[in-house]
């Protein structure tokens, strides 16, 4: 049995990392990863990287105004295309940075526990198993797939993953779940030409949003020509290699729909599944995901976990500071993963960015003094010069401190303009520092001098 100062399960961004530094620090390290499609993780290959690019294609596509469904579909595939030479490049950029280590291994297998050190890698051929000093886990999340009847069995069935490899643009996308995944697919296959429909089961349109920001977005999708079905209750799908259809019921009243993709956008699940945890005595919470403490150890002092598989927020930039959490933890620092600001982006036509709390959440975590701010994206002359007026900025502050509790900004650049909030919020700034800052011109930056001067 081969020995490892660490044994990483998952080529994500966190495992990645942290392989490549421990391997540069002089440690035996094996990497094992299921498959040779994943080298980087799930960002790169079925996530961040593959999206955004065809993010960028769609708007590309609006710009040529093309005349025929067949122009659009015929660009759609020389986006995939594009899309996929991107996505190789950066896999085996990822797989040789750590492959050129003499002291990295890499594994391609899936790889589960037999003890509290040892891991079983299921090769192509046959089987190793390997012991490890110290363990972690960074095997991310997958799509769950509701048990609805008819889903299994049916045709042109797709989830967030599988449908970036559709080489033909569809007339008709149907979507389940009217998440932050579903919402991006929805933005850009619109933008590309196909007709969305959203399904979903809740009555709240992104719950988890301001409500004056999450109606400013429904409007704007809309008029993109998205249709959104609410609190549509999914019942039955049958699909051939021509078409898919949905049934669904709303106030108690059936309705079909039919189109000629369906993608399954509901949530995603961490990736547990194959580690058999139990047989290394880690303990997990209700949804699968590895249970740890501040510095992303599990219940075993030498098992950690990273990213998705650990619970909490699913983004790939989490993950790498997981890598740094659980490197202070391995260097006696005192970083942890309590406390965070993290900003997310949801890249939908305007990008809907956000840090921190909304105003409903601040007043109910007990916030006497709780100011707001907003701004129409209208009011910033970037935004008219870009010809992108969309969209609706709001922030939440302390009254008491001057500190900014959060803030939302769906408009053009929202995913740039949203990293300097963090960055004030991080330094316990007050409000007033944004309000007062020297921004260039004419940047959609400048709109935070605005935003925050009118805190009241």
């Amino acid at each position: 049995m081969k020995k490892y100062d660490a044994v990483i399960i998952g080529f994500g961004k966190g495992g990645k990392t942290l392989a490549g530094d421990l391997a540069g620090q002089g440690k035996k390290v094996a990497l094992i990863e299921k498959s040779n499609k994943m080298y980087g993780g799930t960002c790169i290959n079925v996530g961040c990287i593959p999206t955004k690019s065809l993010v960028h294609s769609a708007e590309l596509a609006e710009a040529f105004h093309f005349d025929s469904f067949e122009e659009k579909a015929e660009f759609y595939r020389s986006s995939m295309e594009e899309k996929q030479r991107l996505v190789e490049m950066l896999r085996k950029k990822n797989y040789d940075k750590v492959n050129a280590s003499d002291n990295a291994t890499i594994y391609d297998g899936t790889g589960s526990f037999v003890s509290e050190h040892e891991v079983l890698i299921q090769l192509e051929n046959g089987e190793e198993t390997v012991y490890g000093e110290q363990i972690f886990i960074n095997t991310g999340s997958a799509a769950f797939v509701p048990p609805i009847p008819g889903l299994s069995e049916a045709k042109r069935v797709y989830t967030s993953e599988t449908l970036l490899d559709l080489k033909e643009l569809p007339k008709h996308l149907i979507i389940l779940g009217g998440g932050y995944i579903g919402l991006e697919f929805a933005s850009f296959y619109a933008s590309f030409g196909s007709k969305v429909t959203v399904l979903q089961m809740e009555d709240l349109f992104i719950g988890r949003e301001d409500r004056e920001v999450a109606e400013a977005v429904k409007t704007a999708l809309e008029k993109k020509g998205i249709t959104f079905i609410m609190s549509a209750g999914t019942k039955q799908i049958s699909g051939d290699r021509e078409a898919v259809q949905v049934e669904y019921e709303v106030g108690g009243k059936s309705e079909t729909v039919l189109g000629d993709a369906l993608l399954v956008a509901t949530g995603r699940r961490p990736n547990t599944k194959e580690l058999n945890l139990d047989k290394a005595g880690v303990e997990t919470l209700p949804n699968g995901a590895v249970k740890t403490d501040e510095n992303r150890r599990s219940s075993k002092s030498h098992i950690f976990a990273m990213g998705d598989v650990a619970g909490g927020l699913q983004f790939t930039y989490v993950s790498l500071d997981d890598y740094r959490v659980v490197k202070s933890a391995l260097t006696g620092g005192s970083y942890t993963a309590e406390n965070r600001n993290v900003p997310y982006s949801v890249f939908i036509d305007p990008p809907l960015s956000r840090v921190g709390l909304t105003e409903e959440e601040a007043r109910a975590k007990g916030y006497k003094n709780v100011k707001t701010a907003s701004l129409p994206a209208p009011a910033i002359p970037k935004a008219q010069v870009l010809q992108q007026p969309t969209g609706l900025l709001k922030a939440v502050i302390d009254g008491d401190t001057e500190e900014i509790l959060g803030a939302t900004l769906f408009c053009s650049e929202s995913h740039e303009m949203i990293n300097q909030i963090k960055l004030a919020m991080d330094l316990g700034a007050s409000y007033k520092v944004l309000a007062n800052q020297i921004f260039t011109h004419p940047t959609m930056s400048e709109a935070l001098n605005d935003l925050f001067s009118a805190v009241k």
